[in-house]
């Protein structure tokens, strides 16, 4: 396994390695209901981001740019020259940003329930700016049972309840300091430098990142495709894996 000083990692399966970045709050281990199908055909290469779950121990910066080049340094450790790379909500930001500063190591790329910039209107700005007093105030507990679990309606009990769990466990401090560096993530200018082939997954009642940042980032990334599920909202990969996993497959194939 990694050393103490690169991002801790797991590794699936076998085939064409395919990097899935998680969200902000939680970490890899939010990848669990697709992880059996997509291993079937491809090598998983799953990590914590910096300051997430078992890479915790890193120091900062957490800004997207870092993120991304401790991504970049885990494929060369790894001997991987190129990899696709499927990144979900916040991770998004860092997948565009690896394949932005280091384009050489993205083969394709899957932006799924993600955004370019997500200050966009100002009530994305105020909800942006209120969710680190409320991980403050309330712990990541209670955060994620009083504010997370709204996004879960459409996920089984058991499911949501592990996504607390899953949340509940991060260090506040660190998804403090991270939530800050995601929301100074702006990416729409160099939208035009991703030239690989990239597929933007939505879903259609997705309203923590709403259907206007998947128009924008397939607006500026040139060659794009955008695929909309219209009844799946925020938790798509909690709620209808089998969806995304059909979605996935069929562009890498």
């Amino acid at each position: 396994m990694p050393s103490s000083e690169s991002v801790y990692f797991r590794d699936y399966g076998s085939g064409a390695p395919l990097l899935l970045i998680h969200g902000l709050t939680v970490t890899g281990e939010m990848f669990e209901p697709v992880v059996q199908e997509l291993s079937r055909h491809h090598r998983l290469i799953v990590p914590d981001l910096r300051g997430s779950g078992r890479s915790r121990h890193l120091p900062p910066p957490y800004t997207v740019r870092q993120q991304a080049d401790d991504l970049a340094q885990l494929l060369d450790r790894l001997g991987v020259e190129s990899a696709d790379i499927l990144g979900y909500s916040q991770g998004g930001p860092v997948a565009q940003q690896l394949a932005i500063d280091h384009a050489g190591r993205v083969r394709r790329l899957i932006l799924s329930n993600t955004y370019a910039y997500n200050m966009a209107t100002t009530q994305e700005k105020i909800e942006g700016h209120v969710a680190p007093v409320l991980m403050r105030l309330l712990g990541m507990r209670r955060f994620a049972e009083s504010f997370i679990s709204l996004g879960l309606k459409q996920v089984p009990k058991e499911r949501a309840a592990w996504v607390v769990g899953m949340i509940a466990d991060q260090d506040c401090d660190l998804m403090i300091a991270a939530w800050i560096e995601a929301m100074a993530f702006d990416s729409r200018e160099r939208l035009k430098e991703i030239r690989c082939p990239t597929l933007i997954i939505a879903g259609g009642r997705d309203s923590a990142v709403p259907m206007h940042h998947a128009r924008m980032l397939h607006e500026g990334i040139v060659g794009s495709k955008l695929v909309v599920l219209e009844n799946a909202d925020h938790a798509l990969i909690w709620a209808h894996p089998n969806s995304l996993v059909k979605e996935i497959t069929k562009f890498l194939a």
